[in-house]
């Protein structure tokens, strides 16, 4: 066996993958494109049932299956609550039979979910995703992904299905949790440091759900994408351009819902053309669960699965996932002359490519002994975790400096996220996603409640809890209990929000979608009644998707959003609400003041950011995306454009000074927002175009320069090619998108330029430096920003 030539790893990748591919017979290339769910029978499924149904009767057992090999081990860990040691054993079982069974002898990939942190049972939960957009801290996400990978890897595991690079638009679509908010180049930068770290430790990324998901029409799962070309590129490609170009992406998985009535999974446009010829991608396309089934069942776009596997395959897909149910009918279809069996070799190819690079066919490879049990859920873990929610807490009011807290002696804990510590959780952490659905569910890894945290944070008070209502239920009895708990406290920490479930099981997930933005079940009505009370109340809000806090926003002391901040969210809301932790978070997204008027985005034209004259919904947020206030005080000044006219292919640098005027340290995120006044199609108002953290002690100050490529100011024209289009351009550097007391300009002048397809500068490299000297004086431009 070690003699064969695609086993020598002297030879280049490409001489193995050729020399393997040459003697594998048609059904070994298949079966190299197909994966095996192996699954327990456990708890109630009936969520997954409208997926399963057809999939479940007659399955072959596992050795069966894999008489040919296998191309991926799906969820080997990520299926059952097994000990990190029987995940280790089931997984060297799963591929000594792949490896048993294949002639030969080629080991699958095993791909996991890694959207929170590896989805296995006493791995370390992170906070979701949308808490990664509210750190603004790409270094620290890639901090993040390296650990998830490096244990992913100790495992024996190859693949994980993360990032999600949906850009949100409509507020009441469940899956808000998994993205990392409504802006393109925010989602963009993270998502490509999340890539570079998880592969970094030698886990392949997968970048889903390409593209447009989170478009679907009222915000619904699965819904049909009503978007034209130019937002489709301007707004849902951009992220994912991003993470193949700069982050070197080596997995793609499609979306659902189909663009304009083209199920992607059958696009050849979107997944060879643009994907492959255009952006230079050379990993594997993926489909999404079941999502080659989809073409003939859901999308109806094909009349037999035979047709939907031959249709995705020509198309751009690699491997059908979680289970090969289509592609052994591609057999029968080369027999037929409906599939040039060089379509199927290049698929093969790709996925050879990626078990060469894995180590899978080296000589010293053994299937019986792959992964070692790690402590998944390490104390360094833990305090990573600690670091990423306490970077993305958000504070959005602080009336009259009531946070932090003043040893306070009597604290009334309220609110059914006080008291359960699944509200911290994702819809794609193993607790949520598989321990839920047993009758003695717990959580996978050890969550302290807020009252724990709290308790730890003011030893010195009393906390008296009361969830007052559940989640979802209407169920108004505990009001009452609650409202004698306000009385009788100092202050009421009130934290109201989501319990993350998967199709209708929770108020946020995966189809947890929501009819309007009312905080669900009879929260509203407990947060109505505690209010009344006269206690001051810090509202805790503890969620997935923002709500609409126009009802109580002004009569709250404080308010403080915590987006699903993972299994160290209690300790970094206990430290936030005691000053221990200077709150530093941004919104992702903007929270909006009423129930209605979604879809909504921040990057949105005049007609549909102005509404006086025009109709009687204001579609502004109360709070705007990048917001977020501190315990100390920033001022902008000093902003600098360093050319007043810059070629179409020319770069300009945008400065300006940070000074932190408070009296404590912390940190600054300095937003940069492009404006282009006038253009050949309608532009938005505004739009980030570059950001960064920056960390600043009492009286410190920092100069931040921005490198801004005209590439920067493109976008497609009304004859849907790219263009650099002469004209003015404005700049504002601040702290958040409504934020414009900095703002000066610059022109691009010469002819109109056409960027070529896949070439275009994508990022805008930020430089800090630290200035010397007393903070800027009075009657400098300036702008505060982040104060109290």
């Amino acid at each position: 066996m070690t003699a064969a030539p695609w086993r020598d790893p002297a030879s280049s990748v490409e001489e193995r993958v050729e020399a393997l591919l040459a003697d594998l017979a048609p059904e070994e290339k298949i079966a190299q494109l197909g994966s095996y769910w192996k699954r327990p029978e456990i708890g109630d499924a009936e969520g997954f049932a409208p997926m399963q149904s057809t999939f479940d009767e007659g399955r072959d057992p596992f050795e069966e299956a894999v008489q040919n090999g296998l191309g991926h081990i799906t969820r080997a860990f990520g299926s059952a609550p097994l000990t990190v040691e029987e995940g280790v054993a089931n997984l060297r079982r799963l591929q000594s039979s792949v490896v048993a069974g294949s002639p030969h002898g080629i080991p699958a990939i095993a791909h996991e979910e890694c959207l929170t942190g590896l989805m296995a049972h006493q791995a370390t939960t992170y906070p979701a995703a949308i808490a990664w957009g509210a750190s603004f801290a790409p270094e620290l996400i890639e901090e993040m992904a390296t650990r998830i990978g490096q244990d992913m890897r100790a495992l024996g595991t190859h693949h994980g299905l993360a990032p999600v690079l949906d850009i949100v638009r409509d507020y009441r679509w469940g899956r808000i949790e998994e993205t990392m908010g409504e802006d393109p180049y925010l989602t963009g930068t993270l998502a490509t440091a999340y890539v570079k770290g998880l592969q970094s430790a030698g886990v392949i990324a997968t970048l889903k759900h390409f593209a447009g998901h989170a478009a679907s029409r009222a915000g619904r799962n699965h819904a049909p994408v009503s978007i034209g070309m130019r937002e489709l590129h301007e707004i849902d490609l951009v992220p994912f351009e991003m993470a193949v170009r700069l982050g070197g992406v080596r997995s793609v998985m499609n979306s659902y819902a189909d663009i304009d009535g083209i199920a992607p999974a059958a696009s050849r446009w979107l997944l060879t053309e643009l994907l492959r010829d255009t952006w230079g991608f050379e990993g594997t396309v993926v489909s999404d669960y079941w999502a080659v089934n989809f073409l003939q069942s859901m999308h109806r776009v094909v009349e037999t699965t035979r047709e939907a596997a031959v249709t995705t395959l020509r198309a751009g897909m690699d491997v059908e996932l979680p289970e090969t149910n289509t592609f052994p009918e591609l057999l029968e279809a080369i027999d037929a002359g409906e599939l040039d069996v060089e379509v199927l070799d290049t698929a093969v190819r790709r996925v050879l490519r990626q078990k060469i690079g894995l180590g899978l066919l080296d000589p010293d490879f053994d299937p019986a002994t792959t992964g070692e049990a790690i402590d998944l859920d390490s104390a360094a873990n833990r305090e990573l975790a600690r670091r990423v929610a306490e970077e993305s807490i958000v504070l959005l009011r602080n009336d009259a400096g009531a946070l932090p807290l003043a040893a306070p002696g009597r604290i009334a804990l309220l609110g059914p996220a006080a008291v359960e510590p699944r509200s911290f959780l994702g819809c794609y952490s193993f607790t949520n996603h598989v321990l839920s659905r047993l009758q003695d569910n717990g959580t996978s890894v050890d969550v302290p409640t807020l009252g724990e945290a709290l308790r730890a944070e003011f030893p010195g008070a009393t906390v008296t809890e009361a969830g007052g209502v559940p989640f979802l239920e209407p169920d108004t009895t505990g009001i009452a209990e609650a409202v004698t708990a306000a009385e009788a406290a100092d202050i009421a920490v009130l934290a109201v929000g989501d319990i993350a479930g998967l199709f209708g099981a929770g108020t946020s997930g995966e189809g947890c979608d929501v009819a309007d933005l009312r905080l669900p079940g009879a929260q509203h009505e407990l947060v109505e009644a505690v209010l009344a009370t006269g206690t001051p109340v810090v509202l805790v809000l503890v969620t997935g998707r923002p709500y609409a806090l126009g009802d109580y926003a002004d009569r709250c002391a404080a308010i403080v959003q915590a987006f699903m901040p993972g299994e160290e969210g209690g300790s970094a809301l206990a430290g936030v609400l005691s000053g221990r932790v200077n709150p530093s978070g941004r919104l992702p997204i903007g929270i909006p003041g009423g129930m209605g008027g979604q879809p909504g985005t921040y990057l949105a034209p005049v007609l549909a950011w102005v509404s006086d004259g025009i109709s009687n919904i204001d579609p502004k947020p109360l709070f705007p995306f990048g917001f977020g206030l501190g315990y100390t005080r920033f001022e902008y000044s000093d902003l600098q454009v360093s050319a007043a006219e810059i070629a179409a292919d020319g770069t300009v640098e945008v400065s300006a000074t940070v000074t932190n005027v408070g009296d404590r340290d912390g940190k600054e995120v300095a937003q940069l927002y492009l404006s282009d006044p006038v253009a050949s199609v309608v532009r938005p108002l505004k739009r980030l175009v570059g950001f960064t953290k920056v960390a600043l002690a009492p009286g410190e100050a920092a100069r931040v320069t921005f490198r801004l490529h005209a590439d920067r100011t493109s976008f497609l024209g009304p004859d849907h090619r790219r263009i650099v289009e002469p004209g003015e351009f404005r700049v504002r550097v601040g702290s958040s998108s409504e934020d414009i007391t900095l703002e000066d300009g610059f022109r691009v002048t010469g002819p109109l330029r056409v960027v070529g397809d896949g070439e275009r500068v994508l990022d805008t490299p930020v430089e800090v430096t630290a200035v010397s000297g007393a903070p800027a004086a009075a009657g400098e431009e300036t702008a505060a920003a982040s104060v109290r």
